[in-house]
């Protein structure tokens, strides 16, 4: 059984205004794959094993009972910037900053706005989504950095392995590796060439709990889990995951949920007092009728999913 929901966002994120993806039921409840619009089959794959590891209920046992979370600041103006945070509950942000077609004074203003939301204590986390060469990152992280009265880390702030390895060494700030190891071949080049300081992994892409376990494991980095702007039903996967860390410094990327004008859950999993439980997710039936695609879409899905569980059979 599936069920393709299309929940719009409160701002646009990654060229998107509408959060789309199917819902899979297995033998012990849901899952979720939604790969976003541009990823190939290649990219979607790991994404449907995590859905099938979550439907069929295969998660380790929790070593805790709350997860301790950031509010997510997509690349929007101050005083929405504010706002976010305000609204978010969380004493950690995350902002995003490199956006194609904005400018550094845009960043730096939306650091100053996040950083005057948060208070004394607050902590701001960078992400760039790789979005700068060598030398823009570095030029870039200096001025950041006082933005934000020392952030706690810049998250690639560059394409490639080399240039994030070159940037740990030319700033103080400690970098965090995403796209580095979710997209890379080899995840462990991160480890291999001193690139990081902190490991970012998102459960649906690297193909489900177990497997990003194994990662963190091999790969000897502080980890933070993160989202991929999922329903409750993708982010309770992420939840799992840090739920399962034996080791979790970092407040998580997990409160994505506070993106979307909406949710599947009966329950949605937003923060309280900055931290997400670690519970079992239900689904409203409501809501599923609410927030289900129109019939165009889900053969569209259909037809994807179709084909990339053909890929996955042996």
């Amino acid at each position: 059984m599936i069920h393709v929901f299309s929940i719009p966002l409160r701002t646009r994120f990654r060229g998107i205004t509408v959060r789309e993806g199917v819902l899979i039921r297995g033998a012990a409840g849901w899952g979720e794959w939604s790969p976003f619009p541009e990823y190939g089959d290649d990219v979607a794959r790991p994404r449907l094993r995590c859905a099938e590891e979550a439907a069929a209920g295969d998660w380790p046992a929790p070593l805790r009972d709350r997860i301790p979370v950031n509010v997510t600041v997509p690349a929007c103006g101050p005083d929405d910037a504010h706002e976010i945070v305000r609204k978010g509950g969380c004493t950690t942000a995350k902002v995003k900053v490199a956006e194609r077609g904005q400018t550094l004074a845009d960043d730096i203003a939306r650091l100053e706005a996040v950083r005057d939301a948060l208070g004394p204590g607050g902590l701001i986390r960078v992400d760039a989504n790789g979005g700068w060469d060598l030398d823009e990152a570095v030029h870039a992280i200096g001025l950041l950095e006082r933005a934000a009265a020392g952030p706690e880390y810049v998250e690639q702030p560059c394409a490639s392995v080399e240039e994030l390895a070159a940037v740990r060494r030319r700033v103080d700030v400690p970098i965090a590796a995403d796209e580095s190891i979710r997209r890379a071949e080899d995840p462990y080049r991160v480890r291999d060439l001193e690139a990081a300081d902190i490991a970012v992994l998102k459960v649906q892409p690297l193909g489900g709990v177990r497997a990003c376990l194994r990662i963190a494991e091999d790969i000897g980095l502080p980890v933070v889990v993160s989202s991929a702007v999922e329903s409750s039903v993708g982010i309770a996967a992420g939840v799992a995951l840090a739920a399962a860390l034996p080791n979790l410094e970092h407040a998580c990327g997990l409160a994505t949920i506070q993106l979307l004008t909406d949710d599947v859950a009966v329950s949605p999993l937003l923060p309280v007092d900055g931290f997400l439980p670690v519970a079992p997710v239900e689904l409203d039936d409501e809501a599923l009728a609410r927030l289900a695609a129109p019939s165009d879409r889900v053969a569209h899905w259909e037809r994807r999913l179709g084909a990339v569980r053909q890929d996955l059979r042996p």
